[in-house]
């Protein structure tokens, strides 16, 4: 397989974190933004050149909850470094508006840590949760990201409820069956969209947290958020770790009831049908898995390693002779579904010959191919095609 050009390294980097109030403000989430910037700083770059908005911000009011002696709960005021402010949507376009001032190169990697909402009526367009009742759907974010330049790069990473609602926010407005837009965008979310995540507690032992930032920042630089080292999440050997092999690495580090999905890859899974479907399921593991990529094989074998799957058979063969017996043996079968879908579907967009839509994927791989330590570079931008809405998902 053709390698990628090399992909945009991140430079602005922008924190939403915390509840939208105090009942829902645990202090999990201001341990999460504490290893983001320890892993900024794992990784040679600056923790103070992150803008953060957490919760109530720095006004010192004590709205962080967490569990003291005898569970006991307490509440305590942000401590957070190079705090800038809260959480709220004023404060996420103040933040627009300077980074559409900056340059137009300058590539985003935007992080959110918090709670998110389900929209019954439109699960394209659930909504993530900002201090003092504010929220932001992915349509709206989808939009005020418009309003930096079109050349600029956006990588987003999140972590709450029903986050893959987010992976909408390449299309234009938010809407699957409209083109992608022009700026390249591409992000990784904890969980599909109907899906809630784990992660939201307010015991304060970092060593008991389990959830999908704890897992992508310590494969993306090698460092657990309790600063044991972890195995080297470089799967394809080129002495850096992409966002996307940080996900994969997510995949199989976080034993979970979350399904970790990422832009490109909800793209493909949109693309399935019902006979795609059955063909791809009813083929051995082994064979659907040869045309993955290093990250992509990494997650197929951990996955039927754990499962004690048999990868001659297919995955109706091995669910059918070993069904799951709980809740997270359950996540680690369809979190092998997938991965076989997105290795499948990919194969068949690369040999369809459709330009328009090989374009879309390769960028949209490109862009998840970023990382903390690489050079710019940015594939030009593929001309629209609409979405196909699957049956099959």
């Amino acid at each position: 397989m053709q390698a990628l050009p090399a992909p945009p390294r991140a430079s602005n980097f922008l924190v939403l974190g915390g509840g939208s109030e105090r009942s829902s403000n645990e202090i999990a989430l201001e341990k999460n933004v504490l290893f983001f910037q320890r892993t900024l700083q794992t990784l040679g770059l600056a923790p103070s050149s992150a803008t953060v908005y957490f919760a109530n911000g720095n006004d010192g009011e004590a709205t962080v909850r967490y569990l003291g002696e005898g569970s006991r709960v307490l509440f305590k005021a942000p401590e957070v470094p190079h705090l800038k402010g809260a959480a709220t949507l004023e404060h996420f376009l103040d933040w627009v508006e300077q980074s559409a001032r900056g340059s137009p190169q300058q590539p985003v990697f935007i992080y959110f840590t918090g709670h998110g909402g389900m929209n019954g009526r439109n699960l394209n367009n659930n909504h993530l949760a900002l201090w003092d009742s504010d929220s932001l759907t992915v349509r709206a974010f989808g939009l005020f990201l418009g309003r930096l330049p079109s050349t600029t790069p956006v990588v987003t990473m999140m972590s709450q409820c029903y986050a893959g609602s987010f992976a909408n926010f390449i299309y234009q407005d938010a809407n699957p069956r409209r083109p992608v837009v022009a700026q390249p965008r591409c992000g990784f979310f904890a969980t599909v969209e109907y899906r809630p995540s784990v992660g939201c507690t307010p015991e304060v032992d970092e060593a008991d947290y389990r959830d999908y930032s704890s897992s992508f920042f310590a494969g993306l630089a090698g460092v657990s958020r309790t600063g044991m080292a972890v195995a080297s999440a470089d799967y394809d050997g080129d002495g850096r770790v992409s966002y996307a092999e940080a996900h994969a690495f997510a995949k199989v580090d976080g034993e979970t009831t979350d399904l970790p999905i990422s832009t490109s890859e909800a793209w493909l899974q949109r693309r399935v049908r019902m006979k795609e479907l059955r063909r791809l399921l009813s083929t051995p593991i082994l064979e659907v898995s040869r045309t993955g990529r290093p990250e992509q094989r990494y997650v197929v074998e951990s996955l039927v390693r754990r499962l004690h799957y048999v990868a001659g058979r297919s995955w109706l063969e091995n669910v059918e002779a070993s069904p799951p017996k709980t809740e997270t043996q359950e996540a680690d079968v369809w979190r092998l579904r997938m991965e076989l879908l997105n290795i499948g579907m990919e194969q068949k967009v690369r040999a369809s010959g459709g330009s328009q839509a090989l374009a879309v994927l390769e960028r949209l791989l490109q862009c998840e191919g970023g990382s903390w330590n690489t050079r710019p570079g940015v594939l030009p931008a593929p001309e629209t095609v609409p979405a196909v809405e699957s049956t099959a998902r």
